[in-house]
């Protein structure tokens, strides 16, 4: 029976079914997020549920199945959407990016599958954190500048221009460095390959296929369609603390490296057809979680280890200006958890620590005992 069967077999279960689910996503509410939704898929069935708010000064809770903006999950969709284009044989894994995009001057030694698992050594256009402690700033994407200019477009060329202005951070293939850049070169490559958008090609081969009707590549479009929760930001401005309104934006500033929306079914849905072997062929969902060894980190997922009692997981989470998503799925699709976390956010990242703990509880209670510890990178 396929996974996507399974799924419309389970009928959302209540709070009251799993007082486990629904306690601690209360307890997440309680440690300072503004709400919270929650699907998961298991043996016992699907249960969707939520708590807090969906704005703030309100009552309403946040919708079961709203639309949220999934940031770094972005980047799962876009390298399945790339395998995909190598399973049809239009791009090869290991063909230098350069034959396909010699416009941009690109190092000739970064291949597409560098690309998509980090290593290409490109400058993160959003800014590199160094070992040191030193930063080498990128766009502006945090702060009251951020703020005051979140409805500008930037154009992809841009922003890849911007990066490759800068020193790569690394030989090509020597090491791994998360860099947003890659999944913005991908989208490129995506484009010039099939002549055709990656909104289409996504509706041609994923969001089509799968009935995806919540998820959304939104370019230059600053309005989550649909029910949705609300995200915040906050900052100082002439010594005063000021909370914004930050759902509206225009998420061309991380294109690819994060810009989609979607829902904690659609999120279900995919990662549990992509695990089972509905989207890509045998050989290339093996490559795609086979992971590198400094980090973890595959082609677009993480494989993480979650202890003694739980195995492996595949997951890619993502964070954007007051949005968290989170996706993780054992290795075969059959048991998932996706969510979306709404809070207050601000350039120190104060929910930062509580983010982790948050994490580690909810897998936890969901795949493992309590010995797991599944911190990574959010976005």
């Amino acid at each position: 029976m396929s996974n996507l069967t399974e799924q419309n077999e389970f009928a959302p279960r209540t709070g009251q079914d799993r007082p486990e689910l629904q306690q601690a996503i209360q307890e997440i509410v309680d440690s300072g997020f503004v709400g919270v939704q929650l699907r998961v898929h298991d043996e016992r069935g699907e249960w969707a549920g939520s708590a807090g708010v969906s704005e703030l000064g309100e009552t309403a809770k946040p919708p079961t199945d709203g639309r949220f903006r999934i940031g770094s999950n972005t980047k799962t969709f876009t390298a399945t959407l790339v395998l995909q284009l190598v399973a049809e044989g239009r791009i090869g894994l290991d063909t230098p990016v350069h034959d396909h995009l010699p416009e941009f001057g690109l190092d000739p030694r970064i291949t597409v599958r560098m690309l998509l698992q980090h290593t290409s050594g490109v400058f993160n256009f959003t800014g590199e954190y160094y070992d040191d402690g030193t930063v080498a700033p990128g766009i502006p994407w945090a702060g009251q500048e951020w703020v005051d200019n979140r409805f500008r477009t930037y154009r992809p060329e841009e922003l890849v221009r911007l990066a490759l202005s800068k020193p790569a951070r690394f030989e090509p293939g020597t090491d791994w460095s998360y860099s947003n850049t890659n999944y913005v070169l991908a989208r490129l490559l995506i484009e010039k390959v099939t002549g055709r958008s990656v909104t289409e090609e996504m509706q041609r081969l994923i969001l089509g296929p799968l009935g995806l009707s919540g998820t959304v590549s939104p370019d230059t479009r600053p309005d989550i369609p649909g029910p949705h929760a609300h995200a915040y930001y906050r900052y100082e401005e002439a010594g005063e603390e000021k909370t914004v309104d930050v759902t509206r934006q225009n998420p061309s500033w991380i294109s690819s490296g994060g810009d989609m929306i979607s829902t904690t079914q659609d999120l279900h849905t995919f990662i549990s057809a992509l695990l089972g072997g509905r989207l890509l062929p045998a050989p290339l969902l093996a490559e795609m979680c086979t992971p590198h060894p400094k980090a973890g980190y595959g082609l677009g997922v993480f494989v993480q280890d979650t202890g003694p009692d739980g195995g492996t997981v595949i997951t890619h989470n993502g964070g954007i200006s007051g949005y968290a998503a989170l996706m993780y799925s054992t290795p075969d699709g059959g048991k998932t958890l996706t969510a979306s976390l709404t809070y207050v956010d601000d350039a120190a990242m104060s929910l930062a620590a509580t983010f982790q703990e948050t994490l580690r509880k909810l897998v936890n209670e969901v795949f493992c005992g309590r010995t797991a510890d599944p911190a990574q990178p959010a976005s």
